[in-house]
């Protein structure tokens, strides 16, 4: 069977502010409705307030190397702004709070805790969701942890007091080019499932998988961001010379990859890329980049190329 074709080229990351939280519940069922619902609509800060997307599970279950406060199934959860929106502190404190308020202290059987538990820089998240307990709510201590408790109609929610954030990087990527639609598809969700097995980071379209990756900008002058032309099939005859698309390409898919850093970035689309290369109707593996003008850490398909 052959093998996909790799470009030398690479991804364009740039830098985001990034909180993390992790959520347990009394068993997979509830946790993965809450990971579900807080990180909903979350796929691209082109009109989401953030890109969130599961980290990993730990805990029973998950990763039992980061143990729970609880000791119940957990799940560690990204919330992803970029870096360059001058209101990224507070729009990042307002995304996880909608979502933890909204998401998590509504699904039954869940706590919330803090991940970033060294970092400096932190929102007290647990006194704003405490609020809703209407002045009944009170401080403890828990499971090692200070926290916040709100008496609820099923029993009581337990929050952390502080949720952390820290740089993270947003906008990773790899582009799958198929012979096939199934082979594109195929080899995205191949890529996906391998890059999400790295702890650090997460991917945040559905199924971690995009269809209809973006460039920078539109004809019109509301729109920051409109479709990829020059890559899209149905428009191969339309645009001529202009089109970009491999001859024999029938479909594109896209992951992205949010993470802590650079080096997770890294390993994780190096996970993606052995995990796909092999697909039957898969032609080339590429990546999406701006030159340079976007961000400024650069993730290279050929491992070599990598700096350090």
């Amino acid at each position: 069977m052959a093998r996909a074709d790799i470009d030398d080229t690479y991804a364009e990351a740039f830098r985001s502010l990034s909180a993390e939280v992790l959520i347990t519940a009394r068993d997979r069922r509830w946790l993965d409705e809450a990971v579900r619902a807080c990180t909903g609509n979350a796929s691209s800060t082109i009109l989401c307030d953030c890109e969130a997307g599961l980290d990993r599970y730990v805990g029973p279950g998950g990763d039992e190397s980061f143990p729970t406060p609880d000791g119940r199934p957990g799940a560690i959860v990204q919330f992803h702004v970029p870096r360059f929106r001058k209101d990224r502190v507070e729009a990042l404190e307002r995304s996880v709070l909608v979502r933890v308020s909204q998401n998590v202290l509504t699904c039954p059987t869940t706590a919330c805790f803090n991940v970033l538990t060294e970092s400096e820089t932190f929102f007290k998240m647990g006194r704003k969701v405490a609020f809703f307990g209407d002045g009944h709510q009170f401080r403890a201590e828990r499971h090692g942890r200070k926290v916040w408790v709100l008496p609820i109609l099923s029993g009581e929610f337990t929050i952390e007091r502080r949720v952390g954030y820290r740089d993270g990087l947003m906008g990773g990527n790899l582009w799958f080019f198929g012979t096939t639609a199934d082979g594109a598809l195929e080899a995205a969700d191949r890529a996906a499932k391998a890059a999400s097995l790295c702890p650090g980071v997460c991917l945040p379209f559905p199924g971690g998988v995009a269809s209809s990756g973006s460039k920078a900008g539109s004809k019109y002058s509301f729109m920051i961001a409109s479709t990829y032309a020059e890559y899209c099939p149905t428009l191969r005859d339309k645009l001529g010379e202009k089109s970009k698309l491999p001859e024999g390409v029938v479909s594109v898919q896209e992951i992205i990859i949010n993470g802590r850093d650079l080096p997770t970035i890294v390993k994780a689309t190096q996970a993606a890329i052995n995990a796909s290369v092999d697909t039957p109707g898969l032609m080339r593996i590429s990546a999406g980049n701006y030159g340079g003008r976007l961000g400024k850490s650069f993730v290279y398909l050929h491992p070599e190329k990598q700096p350090g």
